[in-house]
């Protein structure tokens, strides 16, 4: 499983897609609608766009750094792209590659992988546990098709849940998540998906305006 898992994985190369997102932390609701954008192994870009079809929201995250820049303030958050980061912005508290793999309905098994273990199915299927040297994955997929259905993942006192919205001819739509025991909850509906037709890697670039105000993420 965990070769096919790989496999699939590899196979993946970019995305395109509009984006309906609804997300809720505690009593705040938030959503956006814009362009998206992935690239193996660990590169996202994220325009929310205004009703005009302008961007008012860009988030990137690429060569280990994650940019997030409000045109409406010109203000931007700028740190590096690690788990804490992800879970602030994006609330997905994930590793860059693993957002990247999960955006696309994938999981990627971790490189350092050190325990790979088949569950006993439960209410959801049959699902395969794989620990690695900083998170640990579990796996809901069809052992058949090697189609992910769920992804669990958890690094220290962080978790995040993953449930894939596929069509009837098993196409990606898009998925829902929970995360920090149900605090950060959201939702993402795909339109107009687009896989593997190529973006470069220069798409995930950001220039900030040279007057932007700049918040370090620590």
């Amino acid at each position: 499983m965990v070769d096919r898992l790989t496999a699939s994985w590899q196979e993946f190369h970019d995305l395109r897609a509009l984006a309906d997102v609804a997300l809720e932390r505690g009593s705040e609701r938030q959503r956006l609608s814009g362009v998206l954008l992935a690239r193996a192994p660990a590169s996202v870009r994220f325009e929310a766009l205004s009703p005009f079809g302008q961007p008012f929201l860009l988030v990137t995250i690429h060569d280990g750094r994650i940019t997030a820049y409000n045109a409406a303030t010109n203000e931007a958050r700028v740190g590096a792209a690690t788990v804490k980061t992800a879970a602030e912005l994006l609330s997905l508290p994930v590793e860059p590659e693993d957002l990247v793999a999960l955006l696309s309905g994938r999981a990627a098994p971790p490189k350092d992988l050190r325990v790979a273990e088949i569950l006993a199915p439960d209410e959801l299927g049959p699902s395969i546990n794989l620990v690695g040297r900083y998170n640990r994955q579990r796996v809901w997929l069809d052992f058949e098709t090697g189609v992910v259905r769920q992804v669990t993942i958890t690094g220290g006192r962080t978790e995040a849940t993953v449930t894939f919205q596929r069509g009837g001819d098993g196409a990606l739509t898009g998925f829902d998540l929970t995360a920090g025991n149900g605090y950060a909850t959201g939702a993402v509906r795909y339109r107009s998906l687009s896989l593997n037709a190529g973006v470069d890697a220069e798409r995930f670039a950001l220039t900030l305006p040279k007057d932007a105000k700049i918040n370090s993420i620590r």
